[in-house]
């Protein structure tokens, strides 16, 4: 905050036009855009200090930071004081290439990661130029008048000008878990944070009522910033896969190395020179030491989180990408997931009768006589369409009459002003003649709304909310000739109405009024009912698809909505959530703590796909019922009370459109779209992330003990090493890292939605892959193994050539085996490995490389090749194919047992 402006004490504790006037704005105006633009440049943009951007120097030296690099170097310098001057450049070599392949590998995943977290920044609904908006949280600046409500998470320090039934939770502030009421009364300028019951700050998040209040301070000046400014805070991006790898990696290298070891004792104890067997050993230990591990799961999941960015799903945290690919119960609510969000009035419901508004914009019609009904003249009419005017907090765009600018606030409320619009009515009109004095905000316990106006020299109290509720409330019916009372059978009658609407698809709500003497009253006491309002909102065409992949994937799917159990089966209905019999809804009471639950009571719950009327407490139950069934859960949601939901679930799932942001803060991903198939889509990805990492750990490391065994055994034997130290570097450079690469950033198998969810807690490698690892290792081993055993008993080749032959062999059977990673239910030329494009491409320079190796006098001279005549290089094409012929068989019987 600048030296111009008062001290912080004086915004509490001075009311608030004298708060208004300091700041020098206009609440029912707001700032000018020229008056926003100056104090931008004042004060800023509305930021806290961020984590330090990771620079290009870090990201290099962080190559060399970790123990596989350590190794690595001591091999170098053990070379060196060993006088092997060509090798320990060669080890350098390794480590140098290694460290470029991951520096630019890494430096483009956190350049991409910096600018996905990016994406999800706030918006803030603010009052501009008379205008409401939604902006950046970072383009506040200290005058805005900003709007909130129940959900939204506060984006600058506020002075609080309007409220209804407002709290807000501050423990990130003040520890207090707590909801704190607030009102617009100054306090004592000694008041402590903790108790300023008229400020809003940064960082909080309003858990219920709704109000207006006005930026005080932004960015670092807020309690928050300075917070920020004194402890600088450094978050992990280490998945919880990366640590897997990590200690995979540790292990390994220990094995590696003492096996190494005792290479290299064998081969001394059996006569081999010192230094060879030193250079063997270190060259083994290179060699199988997976160094790309960390590089490629970086790789794999920062690519996963792009696929999904461009598909609508933001994920807020990389270890979310691994868990979606366990997913066995998708808990999603109705609302702008199962159905389009495109919320439209499509019937009203008075006690003359009903009156139809069609979707496509022609003229409203009574259904009873087809004639155009008149808001003018009838006053029932008139008087519900005010009512669902005036309890609303939404905004219309400019084209008000016909809605085509969708405005700003609920659907549903926007609905409602631009069904008014279309009969004449206008919010603001209505407004400036009935002003607002007070406003009950919705309670999810209630299920009511309530806004008190002043008419003339009475006060006019108007209530929308959820028909059971309303009709409750209401002792009095309003008639176009009066008001008659509400008798049981007259409730029994409109809950008829109510149910008739809601399985016909429809959202229903319930309008009511009456008069009020003063606005400290029970809104909710002696209402009159005027009539119920059916908002449609179409089932998304697209979901049907996305259940029946979900099924084939073994994905549960549950619906939990706090709708109407009618309107949950009709939707459940037309998405194909269900069979074609009778639907079982069960409401959301019978959702009951697990330790409260009787074991058939407990099987019932988990075989349900619908839950109607469900409450935040009850949702917790049910992702507490599948966890303890074994299942990952991911649960979707879009209130401030749904964030507990989203923080018990394994994958909490926000709406990014109609969702608050407490609710987005809350969660592991937010949808841009409100989309069910984006959380399939999602899903889907996970699977191939992790797969595909999968993939890469089985090819590397069975090529990796194809290296072990060939110069372990030939050691053992007493027989010439088929494969010199140099060579085993090069091929560690050349068939660990590009293939490999390839298999870890592939579009994974198709048909990856026909597998069960895997267990969550399921290592990387199983003792299945283990075998598999040992079982083509060995295949490999024996190919290379028969071609030096070929190439000098049965074309008496000399050792140098004989070495060049075992060498090529390994080589390309190390190449050809990349294609032996394919799903066994897939077919050999048509697979995931075969449509990678990388993989082709990683093949291609593995190749040249090896041309050049034997071609360039250089380079083969270093590396001890020599040229081959017509026959050798027979051997090594017909024996570099055995492993993967022998592979293709394997997983042909795999196949068969599996099907």
């Amino acid at each position: 905050m600048t030296t111009d402006q008062p001290r912080p004490a004086d915004f509490w504790s001075t009311p608030a036009e004298g708060v208004l006037e300091t700041l020098g704005v206009d609440a029912e105006a707001g700032l000018s855009p020229r008056a926003v633009l100056e104090r931008r440049r004042q004060h800023g943009p509305n930021r806290l200090r961020e984590a330090k951007r990771r620079s290009s120097w870090r990201i290099l030296t962080n190559q060399f930071a970790n123990l596989i690099v350590g190794l690595l170097l001591a091999a170098s310098i053990l070379s060196y004081v060993l006088v092997d001057w060509i090798e320990g450049t060669a080890i350098a070599a390794v480590i140098v290439i290694n460290a470029a392949l991951g520096f630019v590998t890494e430096l483009k995943a956190v350049r991409s990661m910096e600018a996905l977290y990016r994406l999800g920044q706030f918006t803030t609904r603010v009052r501009r130029d008379r205008q409401v908006r939604e902006v950046p949280a970072a383009e506040l600046v200290p005058g805005d008048i900003v709007l909130f409500e129940g959900g939204d998470v506060v984006t600058a320090d506020l002075r609080v000008l309007a409220a209804s039934r407002l709290q807000a939770n501050e423990s990130s502030l003040t520890g207090e878990s707590t909801p704190v009421a607030k009102s617009i009364d100054a306090v004592d300028d000694a008041t402590p944070l903790a108790e300023r019951s008229c400020m809003l700050y940064k960082g909080t998040a309003v858990t219920r009522g709704s109000g207006e209040g006005v930026v005080v301070a932004t960015g670092l000046a807020s309690e928050l910033g300075k917070i920020t400014s004194l402890v600088e805070e450094t978050e992990s991006t280490r998945t919880p896969l990366e640590r897997r790898l990590e200690r995979l990696a540790r292990r390994l290298i220990g094995v590696t190395v003492g096996l190494a070891v005792l290479v290299g004792s064998i081969g001394v104890a059996a006569g081999r020179d010192l230094v060879v067997m030193v250079e063997t050993a270190i060259a083994l230990a290179v060699a199988t030491v997976p160094e790309g591990l960390p590089v490629v799961a970086t790789i794999a999941l920062a690519r996963g989180m792009w696929r999904m960015a461009r598909h609508n799903a933001l994920v807020n945290r990389l270890s979310a990408v691994e868990t979606l690919g366990a997913t066995g119960v998708i808990c999603t609510d109705k609302t702008g997931t199962l159905t389009e969000n495109r919320m439209t009035v499509a019937r009203l419901r008075l006690p003359s009768g009903e009156i139809v508004l069609p979707d496509d914009g022609a003229s409203p019609r009574r259904k009873e006589d087809d004639q155009p009904p008149d808001a003018t003249s009838d006053s029932a009419l008139r008087e519900a369409l005010e009512v669902g005017v005036l309890c609303n907090n939404a905004e219309l765009g400019a084209a008000r009459e016909t809605g085509a600018e969708p405005g700003v606030g609920d659907p549903m409320e926007i609905a409602l002003l631009a069904a008014a619009a279309r009969l004449g009515i206008r919010r603001d009109e209505l407004l400036a003649q009935q002003p607002e004095e007070r406003e009950e905000a919705f309670d999810p316990e209630t299920r009511m709304m309530a806004t008190f106006h002043r008419r003339e020299k009475e006060l006019r109290v108007a209530v929308k909310g959820a028909p059971e509720a309303v009709i409750a409330a209401c002792a009095q019916v309003r008639h176009a000739d009066g008001e008659d009372a509400l008798a049981d059978d007259d409730r029994s009658t409109w809950l008829g109405y109510n149910d008739a609407m809601a399985e016909e698809g429809l959202r229903v709500l319930a309008l009511a009024t009456r008069e009020a003497a003063d606005t400290a009253e029970d809104p909710y006491s002696g209402l009159v009912l005027l009539g119920l309002v059916g908002l449609v909102d179409p089932p998304r065409a697209d979901v049907g698809e996305s259940l029946a992949l979900c099924r084939s994937a073994g994905i549960r799917v549950v619906m939990v909505t706090g709708d109407q159990a009618v309107t949950a089966r009709y939707v459940a209905r037309a998405v194909g959530l269900a069979g074609d019999g009778e639907i079982e809804v069960l409401p959301g009471d019978a959702a009951r703590p697990v330790e409260q639950l009787a074991d058939d009571e407990r099987a019932r719950l988990l075989n349900a796909r619908i839950f109607a009327r469900v409450d935040p407490a009850q949702k917790l139950n049910l992702i507490a019922l599948h966890q303890a069934s074994g299942a990952v859960v991911a649960m979707t949601g879009d209130g401030v009370n749904d964030a507990p939901a989203l923080k018990k679930a394994d994958i909490g799932i926000a709406m990014g459109q109609r969702g608050t942001q407490v609710a987005r803060e809350a969660a592991e991903m937010v949808l841009k779209d409100d989309a069910f198939p984006t959380i399939v889509l999602a899903v889907e990805q996970g699977r191939i992330i992790f797969d595909n990492i999968r993939k890469f750990v089985l090819y590397l490391l069975s090529c990796n003990v194809s290296e072990l065994l060939v110069v372990a055994l030939a050691t053992s034997a007493s027989a010439p090493l088929p494969i010199l130290p140099l060579q085993i570097l090069f091929l560690n450079l050349v068939t660990d890292v590009f293939p490999a690469l390839a298999l870890g950033v592939g579009p994974g198998d198709p048909h990856i939605m026909k597998r069960n969810p895997r267990p969550a807690q399921e290592a990387i490698l199983t003792r299945g892959h283990w075998i598999t690892i040992a079982t083509h290792g060995v295949f490999i081993t024996a190919a290379v193994l028969g071609a030096f055993a070929a190439a000098l008993l049965y074309l008496r080749l000399d050792v140098e050539s004989a070495v060049t032959v075992s060498f090529l062999t390994l080589a390309l059977a190390q190449l050809w085996h990349v294609f032996n990673m394919r799903d066994p239910q897939s077919r050999f030329a048509r697979n995931d490995i075969v449509r990678n494009p990388y993989v082709w491409g990683a093949l291609l320079l593995c190749l040249a490389l090896l041309a050049a190796a034997v071609f360039i006098p250089t380079l083969s001279r270093l590396l001890a090749i020599v040229p081959l005549d017509g026959r050798a290089w027979g051997i090594v094409v017909a024996c570099s194919l055995a492993p993967l012929l022998l592979g293709q068989v394997l997983l042909a019987l795999r196949a068969r047992r599996s099907g």
